[in-house]
């Protein structure tokens, strides 16, 4: 790991020993999944074809879609509760089932008229299967959420390491027999199925089919910035390819979406990583703002080396990168690919704070600023992929993405100077 035992002075030793720990745990399962992943990757795109993978897309825009707007931002309220979380965990798993049994039955409902927006011929089954994965999902119990607040973190890694084992594991072999996107449709379903089933093996305490109203508003009056941002980042991150997906085709947007992955996600895997640990962290010294501020700064700087140069490593070499994960039919991919590999740069200095926007409760930070890369993103996006295709998605999330700079800056600044805010 980048990260070193200095990330604090020697007062906070007890916390570098935990954010060392969880930094070495996660960031090492991090490096591994994303080695899968790009191996996955490399493996489905020999097997299916960009058109296969844009038909995924479009299921998995509309899944992500819907359990943006309907979420309650659970996880957030239980780390930030000083009280017990068995207290909220009954009133979470309901709510969860609930949201989980809406998400279905408005995927079902609506899956003919999505794969007409989209005039994609053969996306119908992929969303009607997607379905089953918010119904499943809704079951997981929501004390996972406890390997976090207690910085667990090596549990966290284990649990999330079988369930991407088992992911990709049934999408190649299913790719392989089937030669359909639906395998990786599977592939989501197997995990789902896998993660409720630990999750009630191994995790206590286990939920019971309670709820109480007064539980849920206090989850609820706190969680709406978290819902709020969520939505707004799904518009950022999701808005493009909605829109590369209805003005150019099924295939652009497989190429587009494989584009963003590769160009973004070794970028933007560490400051998952970091927001990951750091926030529980930050929040046990919230209200010490030197030891906040000197924690802070410090991380971040890591941040932005580590992003500069993977970014810059990855524009640089993109022709390579997509001739050797992709193959030759990706080509096309490349000069997008440089842009995103831009933008996942900057967006992985600006998303490493929000683990300090949530440590001291101020989500609604986190929804400002996803706001203002949603406006910037949106003033392009039409008219760029309408004239230039891909590039011209390229370039409009990353104008979008620039317009966070100024405006995540100011809180930052406040926050760490504890002025009112």
């Amino acid at each position: 790991m980048f990260f070193s035992t200095n990330l604090f002075s020697a007062a906070d030793m007890g916390y570098t020993k935990d954010t060392y720990q969880g930094l070495s745990w996660l960031g090492s399962f991090r490096a591994v999944t994303r080695l899968g992943a790009f191996v996955r990757t490399a493996i489905l795109a020999r097997l299916l074809v960009p058109s296969q993978f844009g038909l995924f897309g479009i299921a998995s825009l509309v899944l992500a879609f819907l359990e943006t707007i309907t979420e309650s931002g659970i996880n957030i309220f239980l780390i930030q509760e000083e009280k017990k979380m068995a207290d909220y965990i009954n009133t979470a798993w309901v709510v969860s089932i609930v949201r989980g049994i809406v998400i279905t039955l408005i995927i079902i409902l609506s899956s003919p008229f999505i794969e007409k927006f989209f005039n994609a011929e053969g996306a119908f089954p992929l969303i009607l299967m997607i379905a089953l994965v918010a119904f499943i999902r809704g079951f997981i119990n929501p004390a996972r959420v406890q390997f976090l607040k207690n910085l667990e973190f090596k549990k966290e890694v284990l649990f999330s390491f079988a369930i991407f084992i088992i992911d990709s594991t049934v999408a190649i072999v299913t790719a392989l027999l089937l030669r359909s996107p639906i395998s990786l449709v599977y592939g989501l379903i197997a995990g789902a199925i896998l993660e409720v089933i630990l999750s009630m093996i191994f995790i206590d305490p286990k939920p019971k089919f309670i709820f109480e109203i007064g539980k849920f508003k206090e989850v609820v009056g706190r969680g709406k910035w978290v819902t709020g941002g969520k939505i707004f980042n799904y518009f950022f991150e999701q808005g493009d390819d909605w829109v590369v997906g209805k003005l150019l085709d099924t295939a652009s947007l497989g190429m587009y979406q494989v584009a963003y992955k590769i160009g973004i996600l070794p970028i933007t895997e560490i400051s998952q990583v970091v927001n990951q640990v750091t926030f529980p962290i930050y929040s046990r010294f919230s209200n010490d703002k030197k030891r906040l501020r000197r924690a802070y700064i410090k991380t971040t700087l890591a941040v932005l080396l580590f992003s500069s140069t993977i970014g810059l490593l990855v524009y640089i070499f993109a022709f390579e990168i997509v001739l050797v994960v992709l193959g030759r039919n990706w080509i096309s991919a490349v000069p997008v690919l440089k842009i995103l590999a831009i933008f996942g740069a900057i967006r992985a200095v600006v998303v490493s704070s929000n683990a300090l926007f949530n440590s001291v409760k101020k989500q609604k930070y986190i929804t400002y600023y996803t706001f203002a890369s949603l406006a910037g993103m949106a003033v392009f996006i039409i008219p760029f992929v309408a004239n230039y295709g891909l590039i011209g998605a390229g370039y409009s999330v990353l104008i979008g993405m620039v317009c966070t700079v100024p405006v995540v800056i100011r809180p930052i600044i406040r926050i760490l100077k504890n002025e009112k805010s």
